[in-house]
């Protein structure tokens, strides 16, 4: 991401400004946030999620989005853009611009978005009544954090992690939000890791 000098602008303001943009902006505290692209296996992880998400769900009366969706903390912002979202609230079946009540957010880190997805943005999904996990993918190496909301309101940190050979395939992220287990093989299919490409 890179931040764009841009006045200071409303809510409603942001959206209708950034429907007229040939790029996808993030919006807080009156600023915008120009979404650069990102790495393909960024993208390859991403695109497994939801064609892991997508036929579970069906019929189900949930969305599942991708990184082209926006999600608003309250309808005054901020607007983010995570990776991959789930809601399953009939508030967002009619959404439009955003959704406001997603039970399941998914952030695939980059290094010039980790610190933010980490800090900034977890302090403000933590903030939807509806989310229930918060995920963050490592796509260079095999590496998934599940921040969990459990029965008091707290958040609970899983992490699973596997070798890039071999026993990834034991491993599995379970998303309780949507109740699904997926094998960290299925998350990370297709990824070829830094490492991988240093001995081709």
């Amino acid at each position: 991401m890179v931040a764009q000098p841009q006045p200071t602008l409303t809510p409603a303001g942001y959206l209708d400004w950034e429907a007229q943009q040939p790029l996808r902006y993030e919006f807080v505290d009156g600023q915008v946030v120009a979404m650069t692209g990102g790495t393909i296996p960024h993208n390859q992880i991403a695109v497994n999620l939801v064609a892991l998400l997508r036929p579970h769900l069906r019929g189900r009366n949930c969305k599942v989005l991708s990184g082209d969706a926006k999600v608003a903390i309250s309808d005054d912002g901020p607007f983010f853009y995570p990776d991959v979202t789930v809601t399953c609230d009939e508030r967002d079946r009619t959404a439009r611009s955003y959704i406001r009540f997603p039970c399941l957010v998914v952030e695939v880190l980059s290094e010039s978005t980790e610190a933010r997805d980490r800090g900034y943005k977890f302090r403000r999904y933590r903030q939807i009544e509806t989310l229930q996990e918060y995920v963050l993918i490592d796509p260079d190496r095999i590496l998934v954090e599940c921040y969990r909301r459990n029965e008091r309101d707290n958040w609970e940190l899983v992490t699973t992690m596997g070798e890039v050979s071999g026993a990834a395939a034991e491993d599995s992220l379970v998303l309780d939000s949507v109740g699904l287990e997926i094998a960290l093989s299925q998350v990370y299919e297709d990824v070829v890791f830094p490492n991988e490409t240093e001995a081709l």
